[in-house]
């Protein structure tokens, strides 16, 4: 991406996790503001080169934009948080997280999307609807979006730099469902940044 302006970096959890798959939902449309703001954008997915493709085709996401690793090499240097890491594989820990063990603010979110939040652009069961949307496509495409289980569990970030390299806001996941501190409005970290 180079230095010069301000870089928009997403390191995803699996690309066929909720978080990787809202979080590019919400920024689809929002791409122009952030090229008339002069923030470039780049998205790493865990995840190969069947998924990416797939990943663009059903969230809008320029593939351009969207780099993708088999293993969460940047994620671990990154200190990013790795999920729950029981006895049992990622599977039952994925599941544990689910349910809100290791994973605060999942139950919260999951809640919301079936009563709704004021200050969310998306109503009661709006929300619901877009996740069922997101699972049917995942289920129907698992081993394209999920090709290693291993990585169920691995949590993303957000950072946002300045030309300069200074780092101007940054988000590390604490769970599933947490891809942003405000869910309710997840891009609202940008609002200072767009104008």
């Amino acid at each position: 991406m180079g230095r010069g302006r301000r870089r928009l970096v997403l390191l995803l959890s699996q690309l066929g996790d909720f978080d990787s798959l809202e979080y590019a939902q919400a920024l689809v449309p929002v791409l122009p503001q952030l090229e008339a703001a002069g923030i470039a954008l780049l998205a790493i997915g865990i995840g190969d080169e069947a998924g990416r493709q797939q990943f663009c085709a059903f969230t809008g996401f320029p593939p351009e934009r969207l780099l993708v690793d088999a293993e969460p090499h940047l994620h671990r240097d990154l200190g990013l948080y790795e999920g729950l890491r029981q006895a049992g594989g990622p599977w039952p820990n994925l599941l544990l997280m689910c349910a809100g063990l290791g994973s605060p603010g999942t139950l919260a979110e999951v809640l919301r999307g079936y009563t709704g939040d004021r200050s969310a652009p998306l109503g009661p069961f709006e929300l619901a609807t877009v996740r069922l949307r997101n699972m049917a496509e995942v289920l129907g495409h698992w081993r394209t979006y999920v090709p290693r289980d291993d990585f169920l569990t691995q949590r993303g970030g957000t950072f946002l730099l300045d030309a300069d390299d200074t780092l101007l806001y940054s988000h590390r996941d604490p769970g599933v469902l947490g891809f942003s501190a405000t869910m309710a409005r997840p891009l609202s970290f940008l609002d200072p940044f767009l104008g």
